[in-house]
C-alpha cells in the first residue's frame, strides 16, 4: 500500500455561514512536489491551518504523518516545515544569528544542505534581516527549512513579490534539494510557469472543494480546446457538456470543456457547428479555464456575447 504523509477524510471547516473547506478528502503520498492551486478563497490557507493544528475542523479529520492534526506530538511538529509568502524573520537579528537559533531547535539539521541552498542567494551572514531584500529573506528561509530535513515542507506562495532572478534561484534551489532528500513538498502558488516547472502532482481546489488530484499531464488531458464556426448564443454554448469557458471572434467560437472525448466533435456537428478543430492546450490555460468556470460573472446580456 502507498505511504501517505497527509490524509484528510470529509474535512470541513465553517466560519459562521461561510464554508471554507467542504468535505475535503485528500491523500498525498510521501515524496515529490505536490502543487496546490486555487483562486483566492479556495480554502488553501484554511487547509494548512487545519493540518498544522492551528484551527479545529467543524467535521471530518486529517492525519499528518499518521497523527491526528488536532493532537500532533512535538516530534511530529518538528518534522513539518512551513514557509509563507511574508518570509517573516526577526528583523533585529543577523542572518547568521537566525540560522544558529534555528539550528539549535532541530537535532537533524544538515549543514551541507543549508550550504548548498544558501549558495543560490547572495546573503551576507553578518547582515541584519531588516537589511535583506525580499529575495534574500526567501532564500534564507528556504535554506533553513530544508536544512531541518522535514518530512513535509509546506511552501505557501513563497515566490510572491520576488524579482525574476530571485524567483529563478528559489526554484533551482528547490528542485536541486528535492532530488537529494525524500521530503514531501506542498507547493502553493498562483504562478503557473512555476507549477509547470516543479510539480509532479497537481491538486486543484475551488470554494473548499477538491477538483483535481493528478499529474499535470493527466489534468491537461481532462480539458480540451475547440475552435469552430458556430452561430450559437452564449446561453446555448454555456449549456454544452463540460462547459468551462469560451470566447467569440467574428462568429468563430473558441470553447474549452472538461472531461469530453473525441465524440464531443460529433455533438458540436449535431448542434450546427462546422469547420471544427481541436487545438493543443497548455497547463496555464487549462487551469485558468477550470478555476474561472464557477466564478460569478456579470450578466452576459450586459457585457455582450463574450464569456471569458
Amino acid at each position: 500500500m502507498e505511504n501517505y504523509c497527509i490524509k484528510t477524510d470529509g474535512l470541513t471547516k465553517k466560519f459562521g455561514k461561510k464554508t471554507a473547506l467542504n468535505n475535503l478528502t485528500l491523500a498525498i503520498p510521501q515524496g515529490g512536489i505536490h502543487a496546490i492551486v486555487g483562486s483566492n478563497g479556495a480554502g488553501k490557507s484554511t487547509l494548512f491551518r487545519l493540518l498544522l493544528g492551528v484551527e479545529t475542523p467543524s467535521s471530518g479529520s486529517s492525519l499528518v504523518l499518521g497523527e491526528n492534526s488536532r493532537d500532533l506530538s512535538p516530534e511530529t511538529r518538528g518534522k513539518v516545515g512551513y514557509v509563507n509568502e511574508e518570509h517573516t524573520l526577526p528583523a533585529w537579528m543577523t542572518a547568521k544569528a537566525v540560522t544558529q537559533m534555528q539550528k539549535s531547535f532541530y537535532p537533524n539539521w544538515n549543514q551541507d544542505i543549508y550550504n548548498q541552498v544558501i549558495a543560490y542567494f547572495d546573503v551576507d551572514p553578518n547582515q541584519k534581516v531588516a537589511g535583506l531584500s525580499r529575495g534574500e529573506r526567501a532564500g534564507l528561509n528556504l535554506s533553513m527549512a530544508l536544512a531541518q530535513r522535514p518530512d513535509i515542507l509546506i511552501l505557501d506562495e513563497p515566490t510572491l513579490g520576488l524579482d525574476v532572478v530571485a524567483r529563478q534561484s528559489f526554484l533551482e534551489a528547490l528542485m536541486f534539494t528535492e532530488t537529494e532528500e525524500n521530503t514531501t513538498i506542498i507547493y502553493c502558488s498562483h504562478q503557473m510557469e512555476e507549477i509547470e516547472r516543479v510539480a509532479e502532482r497537481l491538486i486543484i481546489m475551488e470554494k473548499g472543494i477538491l477538483k483535481n488530484n493528478s499529474t499535470p499531464d493527466e489534468f491537461c488531458e481532462r480539458v480540451s480546446y475547440w475552435i469552430t464556426n458556430w452561430d450559437a448564443s452564449t446561453t446555448k454554448i454555456q449549456t454544452i457538456p463540460g462547459y468551462l469557458s469560451h470566447k467569440s471572434f467574428d462568429g468563430q467560437q473558441h470553447i474549452l470543456v472538461a472531461d469530453q472525448d473525441d465524440t464531443f466533435e460529433g455533438f458540436l456537428k449535431q448542434n450546427g457547428a462546422n469547420d471544427i478543430s481541436r487545438m493543443p492546450i497548455n497547463l496555464e490555460k487549462a487551469v485558468n479555464a477550470f478555476l474561472t468556470a464557477n466564478h460569478n460573472k456579470p450578466d452576459s446580456d450586459v457585457i455582450g456575447d463574450t464569456n471569458v
